[in-house]
């Protein structure tokens, strides 16, 4: 049975320019309303087999000029403004030359190895001149989304929505090219992004050993029932054991995060800040690795190595060279640092002495002891068991200051760790990297904070793909977003972007063939999105099926006018004073003076 049986009504237009992947077709009159941009055409090809290259609209030219009058300018249609505007009103004999550009996608067919009816994204052979082409709809369309369909589906599909153009065809991505080749999902506020997020957990909480983890800015995701749930501790949870409690203690963070952290690079003695910082890391580390008598790590040991240590003596020995004083030759002298460390023992003891960063300095004490990284490693890269496939990680109290080296620090230690293990061990396990402009801007408006945290993902985003580690850098300004992490995906999804700086990076990134899919970026609906790259076959305007979870994540934007039209809520005010007090968001239980406001009744 043949793939296509066209009839004369779906006739478009003959093939009169051809180019690596577009063509321009010449079009009747009559037949150019049929030659909408988006719109789907099969071209016939010379093949021993029955063969079609499909094509998209992304160009439709009508040319008019008085018989007679030559048509100038190139056959691209680039001067037909111009040309009509020539024409004039006496002019009532005209002669049309319409054109329309269509670029190749792919090709359709009825073999290929041992497959029947089979669409590949590859363009086997080229059209011919005067090759007819076919405008796909009615059942030539159901056909081919049939065909689509069948071959994206298998053992590696992720089910993401449907196609716009046929709401029957279900769109599926290639799962193992969608996380091993990176992915960015892009999108303006209140496009869909959220929703297409927990589209994707869901989907990945049915795989049996599933391994992602998603950096949860804002608590977000805090109600998903399927996922396990991990809270960077915040000032009100220092004194709590709860093991959804996530502590990063400082002996977690390398040399280059310690120094982002402490050291000011702008101060004079900052060089001498470093290296005495440094030496006094290294020397209570290695006290630490005899007292635990781990000779065969202290051999191999570099400041680097996730060894527990002790602040304290850290800073005594800093203390010492800022206050030292030497013999000399006429007698006791200040010693070569003194007075130099004087802002640095500042800083480290106004860091140590604030709760918001208690998950780093005032982590239980359990959590200091040589073996506490076995235990730290399991809670974040554990996806055995109940609820472990999907890991959500609550950011929302770490102090803004610190939240790259943070989120950074944990993308490190899951890296290394792959890193580390036997080849054959090894599972692979997603970042979803959620408001990733807050931690991964670009490197000219990045601090020495966020520069920490955009080397780790960097190096991610270029070898990760070796050790199973996957990107999904999500955010709502891609203008923002650190081009080398955006350069090295090679899957897009991108939702309404009604920015024009952000639909020029997404433009820039994409194939030039298909910037036509750019120009319809303005005017998608909610949940819409134009898919490209490795995992989908079709490039093209995929509607997302919506999260079976509808109370999840709470990110809708709240209705002003009708919440404004909505009875009184008797919002309690002093509620929201504690938990601004006590650095927490979460409920208060307990009773809370009130006191009325002047105009209360």
């Amino acid at each position: 049975m043949a793939i296509f049986e066209f009839k004369g009504s779906e006739f478009l237009g003959d093939v009169v320019s051809v180019d690596t992947r577009r063509v321009w077709l010449n079009v009747e009159s009559e037949k150019l309303r049929e030659a909408r941009v988006g719109r789907l055409v099969a071209i016939k090809a010379q093949s021993a087999v029955e063969e079609w290259l499909i094509a998209i609209v992304d160009k439709v030219v009508k040319r008019a000029f008085a018989r007679g009058e030559s048509t100038g300018g190139d056959a691209t249609g680039n001067d037909a403004e111009q040309e009509l505007n020539s024409i004039q009103e006496g002019d009532s004999y005209l002669k049309e030359d319409n054109k329309v550009r269509v670029t190749l996608i792919g090709t359709v067919r009825a073999k290929l190895d041992d497959r029947d009816d089979v669409f590949t994204r590859s363009i086997l052979t080229l059209p011919e001149i005067e090759a007819q082409a076919n405008t796909i709809e009615g059942k030539a369309l159901e056909s081919f989304m049939g065909i689509i369909s069948k071959t994206a589906q298998g053992e590696h599909a992720l089910d993401i929505g449907h196609f716009t153009m046929d709401p029957n065809a279900r769109a599926y991505l290639d799962g193992n090219r969608f996380f091993q080749r990176h992915a960015a999902l892009l999108g303006s506020t209140g496009s869909g992004k959220s929703w297409t997020v927990a589209t994707m957990l869901e989907r990945a909480k049915d795989l049996p050993t599933s391994n992602i983890i998603l950096f949860d800015l804002h608590g977000e995701y805090s109600n998903l029932d399927y996922a396990r749930h991990l809270k960077v501790a915040g000032p009100d949870d220092l004194n709590k054991e709860d093991p959804s409690l996530l502590f990063l203690p400082y002996w977690l963070l390398n040399a280059e995060e310690m120094q982002a952290m402490f050291i000011d690079r702008t101060e004079f003695s900052a060089h001498n800040q470093v290296m005495a910082f440094q030496d006094a890391v290294t020397a209570a580390k290695k006290e630490q690795l005899r007292l635990e008598n781990k000779l065969d790590v202290l051999n191999a040991f570099t400041i680097d190595s996730p060894v527990p240590f002790s602040l304290d003596a850290v800073i005594d020995r800093i203390s010492e060279l800022n206050t030292e004083m030497t013999q000399g030759s006429r007698g006791i002298k200040q010693g070569n640092f003194y007075g130099q460390f004087s802002r640095l023992l500042v800083r480290v003891q106004s860091k140590i002495k604030d709760k918001r960063y208690g998950f780093l300095f005032q982590a239980p004490q359990s959590l200091h002891s040589y073996n506490a990284f076995n235990n730290i490693a399991a809670s974040l890269m554990r996806y055995r068991g109940e609820n472990n496939q999907v890991k959500i990680i609550d950011f929302s109290e770490v102090p803004s200051d610190m939240l790259p080296v943070i989120v950074g620090l944990v993308a490190r230690l899951v890296f290394q760790l792959q890193f580390w293990t036997a080849p054959k061990e090894r599972q692979p396990i997603a970042f979803f990297c959620d408001e990733a402009h807050l931690y991964l801007p670009k490197k000219n408006d990045s601090n020495p904070i966020e520069k920490r945290a955009l080397e780790n993902f960097e190096r991610i985003a270029k070898e990760g793909r070796k050790y199973g580690v996957g990107l999904v850098v999500i955010s709502q300004r891609p203008a923002d977003v650190s081009e080398t992490i955006l350069s090295q995906c090679n899957n897009f999804i991108s939702l309404r972007l009604t920015n024009a700086t952000d639909q020029a990076v997404v433009k820039k990134l994409l194939p030039d063939s298909l910037e036509s899919l750019v120009e319809v970026l303005p005017i998608l609906d909610i949940g819409e999105a134009v898919i490209v790259g490795d995992a989908v076959l079709l490039p093209t305007r995929i509607k997302i099926a919506p999260p079976q979870e509808q109370n999840c994540p709470k990110s809708g934007t709240l209705n002003f006018w009708n919440e404004w039209s909505a009875p009184d809520k008797s919002t309690t005010f002093a509620l929201a004073v504690e938990n601004m007090r006590r650095q927490s968001r979460r409920a208060i239980r307990r009773a809370v003076l009130v006191v009325p406001e002047k105009n209360d009744k």
